[in-house]
């Protein structure tokens, strides 16, 4: 049990847990080409313009940059000119949910992560959806066992205790959605035969999906 508790904390899982802390950074006055080459450098796609005192001015992609490279040759264009002023910012102590759903909403690739007004760190897309796939197990060699079960209290409980004297190994706990009369749980497992966990499983009145 403790396994799917952890499991299911990890929805509460906070920003600091998952950014990357003191992230690359350049000034206001520097060029779009310095820019860009500490981009290739660290072969990143966000960077953070800060001030001395490391207070966040500004936020610049990569994709701004290099749309900006050209006409900065020619004109008088600048890297506040292309930096995004006022980027959505997140604070580390934010669950990651509300990262996810600011990436999501606004369309947008990277947050900083910020302090009174001093940036701390930087969280991506790229970091949510790693720690998505972690948390679901989904790259590790697994199993995954369906239930359907009652409203009632304790069902959930009985579910996982049959699980275990059968000797499966639970990673994390999904539940469709949204909840109707009956809820369906899937779990998945570290790999192993479901058989015998699906016919003790059975064998107490729960309708195993196949």
């Amino acid at each position: 049990m403790e396994r799917v508790v952890e499991s299911l904390k990890g929805a509460l899982m906070k920003i600091r847990d998952l950014m990357i802390p003191n992230p690359i950074t350049i000034r206001p006055n520097a060029s779009i080409q310095e820019a860009l080459e500490v981009m290739k450098i660290y072969s990143i796609r966000h960077l953070p313009v800060v001030t001395d005192q490391n207070r966040l001015k500004g936020l610049l992609t990569l994709a701004d940059l290099r749309q900006g490279l050209i006409p900065s040759m020619v004109g008088n264009l600048s890297l506040r000119d292309l930096m995004i002023s006022k980027p959505v910012t997140v604070k580390p102590d934010d669950d990651v949910e509300y990262a996810a759903q600011l990436i999501y909403k606004r369309k947008i690739g990277g947050l900083p992560v910020v302090d009174s007004s001093r940036l701390v760190g930087i969280i991506t897309e790229s970091d949510i959806l790693r720690a998505f796939i972690d948390m679901m197990g989904i790259l590790a060699s697994s199993s995954r066992i369906d239930v359907t079960v009652g409203k009632s209290p304790g069902e959930f409980q009985r579910v996982v205790q049959i699980i275990q004297q059968q000797g499966g190994d639970i990673i994390n706990v999904g539940m469709s959605m949204p909840p109707t009369k009956f809820k369906t749980y899937y779990f998945r497992l570290t790999a192993c035969d479901t058989a015998p966990i699906q016919k003790a499983l059975e064998a107490a009145g729960l309708q195993v999906l196949t």
